[in-house]
């Protein structure tokens, strides 16, 4: 009997997807995985058909991009960075979204594939226990994470547990001591689980100890705090003097609501954002943030996969696994130094800055 590609497949371990990438377009499939599909082809005596071959040999120049959202600017300044290289090399993009969602990514991932994208630049909400991510490494689909701030996978990050420390100790060096965290559901995103170790580390390091555990968790696709919410964060002898939000999107819906209940920002309660939006600076005050280069991530992440997908692994020369690349700290007008009597909120910040 004349073996197929069926047989093939069964044979190496792989599925019938990834033999037919080896054959086809062996430039897509991971080296490993690509040595494995010829042993078992020889193995077999199978020979594609040349006609086949010619029918289905032809480079797709795909590239799938899956991020959680577009509402958060962050994905969008990253995917920027990812289009503009990607244009000018001469391939295409394929944008799905997945709000989070593991179903949602999972239909993503199957989209890309049946339309033949060569590699995958996405975004996912835990990455080192991610079963999709192995079942891409099982079968040879090249992919680099942006955002996702692991050391199992190939990725481009910063590292946000010492984001997350540097700006509360910024906080704390303001004369800070009740600082709480806002974040989404931390299940959902292990970039927030990461900035939360962060500002959990850097109050215990001041003697302070955060509260409540582990963060104060709100519906971060919600364009208003929730009443329960703004009042926790307003009434009460006990109230916080600053807040560290996850993410500036959250920042800004949190600014709205702390002015909505008559707080006035900074001499009222200091706000710290995450990501260094650019938007942020427009705001008026300005919003302090810890600053990721989101732009520089998605081009990198572009860089990596791209030498990942065209074989020219020399141009990631010694660069580790996952590539991890600096943060930096906005001083915006949003915070302001607490005096050292009477608790009375300073407003120095807001003076450097108007």
């Amino acid at each position: 009997m004349i073996p197929t590609i069926k047989d093939v497949a069964a044979h190496a371990g792989f599925s019938i997807a990834t033999v037919s990438r080896a054959i086809n377009a062996p430039h897509t499939v991971n080296p490993v995985t690509l040595d494995k599909v010829r042993q078992s082809i020889d193995a077999l005596q199978f020979r594609p058909s040349p006609l086949g071959r010619q029918l289905r040999g032809e480079r797709t120049r795909l590239i799938g991009v899956i991020v959680p959202t577009l509402a958060n600017p962050v994905f969008a300044e990253c995917l920027q960075g990812i289009d503009e290289l990607a244009a000018a090399q001469g391939y295409r993009l394929m944008l799905m979204t997945t709000q989070y969602d593991a179903d949602r990514e999972r239909r993503a991932i199957e989209t890309l594939r049946e339309h033949r994208v060569e590699g995958l630049v996405l975004t996912v909400a835990d990455a080192d226990t991610h079963p999709l991510l192995d079942e891409l490494d099982r079968d040879g689909l090249l992919y680099v994470l942006m955002h996702n701030d692991t050391v199992r996978r190939p990725s481009v990050s910063v590292d946000n547990r010492l984001a997350a420390y540097d700006g509360v100790r910024m906080l704390i060096a303001h004369g800070h001591r009740r600082i709480l965290m806002l974040a989404g559901t931390l299940a959902a995103s292990d970039r927030a689980r990461q900035r939360h170790l962060g500002y959990a580390q850097a109050m215990q390091q001041a003697g302070l100890t955060p509260a409540p555990a582990p963060a104060l968790e709100v519906d971060f696709n919600a364009d208003e705090l929730a009443p329960s919410v703004l009042a926790h964060l307003t009434h009460g002898p006990q109230r916080p003097s600053a807040l560290f939000c996850s993410n500036d999107l959250l920042a800004m819906v949190v600014m709205r609501g702390l002015r909505r209940a008559r707080l006035q920002i900074p001499r009222d309660m200091s706000i710290l954002g995450f990501d260094g939006l650019a938007m942020g600076e427009l705001l008026s005050p300005p919003l302090a943030s810890v600053c990721a280069p989101n732009r520089e991530i998605g081009c990198a992440a572009w860089r990596r996969l791209l030498a990942r997908v065209t074989g020219s692994y020399e141009q990631l020369g010694d660069a580790p696994l996952a590539l991890t690349l600096p943060h930096s700290l906005r001083e915006g007008a949003t915070i302001a130094a607490i005096s050292d009597h009477g608790g009375q909120l300073a407003m120095r910040a807001a003076a450097r800055f108007s």
